[in-house]
């Protein structure tokens, strides 16, 4: 079974046959989102849930989210599962659900690593106004989007932080916190115009305006979206919202020895491209 982000799974999930409106071919090509949405009827907000082999956690998160979403926007949204082509059969249970889910959308990716890539393949085929995503390992609370919906008027950008407004690391161990640290150091060092402006810029949970990305060539390498989105988005006011990061209680952690060197090489292209910006 396959880990990690970093490449594709190796064993391809049957296809799925219901609701075959629903199921979408991941798209290629440049990671471009567009401007214009689907018509007048296009929800306010799209939610991109990338998975890899969490069977375990995806009928009870996807549960919360909708519940989150039915309390804050009702009928004015749309989940969006992208699954890189799950051992474990993710990819098929979420697609088995949207029967009873209207809001939901599955895309399975296949032959394509990269959690961030995964986010911006599901915003490249997302309706919606506002962009969101939120991993589906819990650690993110499915509640935090509904707080952060409560802070979008006038935003650009809302991210939820660990660092700031109540937020936390909850339980998580020595080696974790001091792994995250030493990447916020090297972020600091190297980006230090993005730490100046939001306080978790590592964070995996966050909505963006469709206007701030749209038409901007995104590169992304490993994990981190957020710097991506601040680097090369035209994002003017960004609001944030505290919250404590949960430890993993089902499936299998996808952190990967290479994600550090990914990590690296990430800041460094984005440093070059911050640099570029500014002459």
């Amino acid at each position: 079974m396959q880990s990690s982000y970093s490449g594709k799974s190796k064993m391809a999930a049957a296809p799925h046959t219901g609701e075959a409106g629903r199921i979408i071919a991941a798209p290629t090509g440049p990671l471009i989102v567009a401007a214009a949405n689907a018509g007048d009827d296009a929800p306010e907000l799209s939610v991109v849930v990338p998975t890899l082999n969490e069977s375990e956690n995806i009928v009870d998160f996807l549960a919360a989210v909708r519940r989150t979403l039915d309390a804050s926007l009702p009928g004015r949204y749309e989940v969006i599962v992208v699954d890189d082509d799950s051992a474990d059969g993710t990819g098929t249970i979420a697609a088995s659900l949207m029967c009873g889910f209207p809001e939901l959308r599955v895309v399975r990716r296949q032959n394509e690593g990269g959690l961030a890539v995964a986010v911006i393949r599901g915003w490249q085929v997302a309706r919606g106004k506002m962009l969101g995503t939120i991993n589906a390992d819990f650690q993110h609370p499915p509640d935090v989007l509904g707080r952060l919906l409560e802070r979008e008027a006038g935003a650009d950008l809302l991210v939820a932080t660990r660092h700031s407004d109540g937020g936390g690391l909850g339980d998580w161990g020595l080696t974790r916190r001091i792994t995250s640290w030493g990447a916020a150091q090297i972020g600091k060092w190297l980006l230090p115009e993005v730490y100046a402006r939001v306080s978790d810029p590592l964070s995996g949970c966050y909505l963006v305006r469709r206007s701030a990305i749209a038409g901007a060539v995104l590169r992304p390498l490993g994990y981190k979206s957020l710097m991506e989105i601040l680097v090369r988005g035209n994002v003017r006011e960004i609001h944030e919202c505290g919250y404590e990061m949960r430890k993993r209680e089902r499936g299998q952690s996808k952190v990967h020895v290479l994600h550090p060197l990914q990590y690296l090489r990430h800041v460094m292209r984005l440093r070059a491209a911050a640099r570029e910006r500014g002459r």
